[in-house]
């Protein structure tokens, strides 16, 4: 559990932070990209954590995977449909301490315009005063989402059998937040 001086607002800083999706390529191997914050904002309360909350936006449109060709496929109605979905969202219905640095985060994820509840863990990581003086917390976590649940249906079929792409996808949280506010 965090302590109770961590309690107050927060925005998710960018440039220390990861918002990953680990998906089966061929099925032989893993593709790693992230996608980049456009806000987030998340408030924390050290002693009511189901009061916390999370909120975050990130840019379809700036999606990495090391390779522009497929970046740029990814951004396609085959897939996240970036000119008309140019955001993919989540925003917390709960928040629940499960032991020692463990939560649970539970909210709407809202991908391509469906929205689906996941709940994912989520384990405080630490506290830190940076060199400018300000209060930073991180998070880490990770959960398996089923792309087709989020209407992304593309793929083609192997040769050898099985498919291009999986249906599951690991969805991966390293999250540096910097203090705003006191409670």
């Amino acid at each position: 559990m965090f302590p109770s001086r961590l309690t107050g607002a927060y925005t998710i800083d960018p440039a220390h932070s990861r918002f990953g999706f680990v998906a089966r390529h061929a099925m032989v191997t893993k593709v790693r990209g992230s996608i980049p914050v456009h806000e987030a904002t998340t408030s924390l309360d050290a002693a009511n954590p189901a009061a916390s909350t999370v909120h975050v936006v990130l840019d379809v449109a700036g999606i990495q995977t090391g390779s522009q060709i497929r970046d740029g496929h990814l951004r396609t109605g085959d897939f996240l449909d970036a000119a008309t979905h140019p955001h993919i969202t989540f925003d917390s219905t709960a928040v629940k301490h499960v032991d020692g640095d463990g939560f649970e985060v539970t909210g709407q994820l809202t991908i391509r315009g469906v929205t689906r509840q996941i709940t994912f863990p989520l384990e405080y990581t630490g506290t830190a005063v940076d060199a400018q003086g300000l209060t930073r917390v991180g998070f880490e976590g990770s959960t398996v989402i089923n792309r087709k649940d989020f209407g992304i249906t593309y793929n083609a079929a192997l040769e050898t059998g099985g498919v291009m792409i999986s249906d599951k996808i690991t969805l991966e949280f390293d999250l540096s937040a910097v203090k705003t506010t006191q409670a």
